[in-house]
């Protein structure tokens, strides 16, 4: 009679060996191959852990790129203030740099202004005036804006130029930057922006969302 257990010539030997299978199995967890809630096969996360930072020695970074031009080091307070009243500009916080004018202003790399240039922006939007200066400074940023106000370039133009200061990434490390979009919609758009003026840094990125085929993300 053959059993779960192997072959054997004693009929109540084998019996019991089966109840004994059957206990083992009963009692044994369920095994499942991937896609399981607990991390199986199929789910990409299941090996990280979480950094033991103590252990590591991080490498120091520059932050801060901001060098004010010679027109916005020179502007009076009265300046400013009519400028960020007209703009409707409200700030908090301290140590806050002037707002630029002028793309000339911003000490951007002359490729990124001119395709500034090109998509047809005369000037500096409100958010932009003044969250290049505060973004380029290392300083963390909090922004907010009414939509078609150059949110996206706020953000992205300085991240690039954040990029472009650290060294090159190697095999394994993850990304320098992380932009989170409420929806699929606004993640491509972003996505737009970052290709035309990541090619000017050699940058390169790309756009992570559910319900769509994960080969080309």
């Amino acid at each position: 009679m053959v059993s779960s257990m192997g072959y054997s010539r004693n009929p109540i030997s084998s019996s019991r060996d089966r109840r004994r299978g059957r206990d083992r199995r009963s009692r044994s967890p369920i095994r499942r191959r991937g896609g399981g809630g607990r991390g199986g096969r199929g789910d990409p996360g299941s090996n990280l852990r979480k950094p033991r930072w103590e252990t590591k020695k991080l490498e120091p970074f520059k932050k801060d790129f901001y060098l004010p031009h010679e027109a916005v080091h020179n502007r009076s307070k009265s300046e400013i203030e009519k400028y960020r009243e007209e703009k409707e500009i409200t700030l908090v916080g301290e140590n806050i740099p002037k707002p630029i004018f002028k793309f000339d202003e911003s000490g951007f790399p002359e490729i990124i202004i001119k395709e500034l240039k090109k998509q047809g922006f005369v000037e500096p939007t409100a958010i932009q005036a003044q969250g290049w200066p505060i973004a380029l400074s290392g300083n963390n940023l909090v922004g907010i804006a009414s939509t078609g106000s150059g949110k996206t370039l706020s953000y992205i133009v300085p991240a690039l130029i954040h990029i472009s200061h650290q060294r090159k990434l190697s095999r394994g490390d993850g990304p320098i930057v992380l932009v989170l979009s409420p929806t699929r919609e606004l993640a491509q758009q972003i996505q737009t922006v970052c290709d035309d003026f990541g090619d000017a840094f050699g940058v390169s990125s790309t756009c992570l969302f559910g319900g769509a085929p994960k080969g080309g993300q």
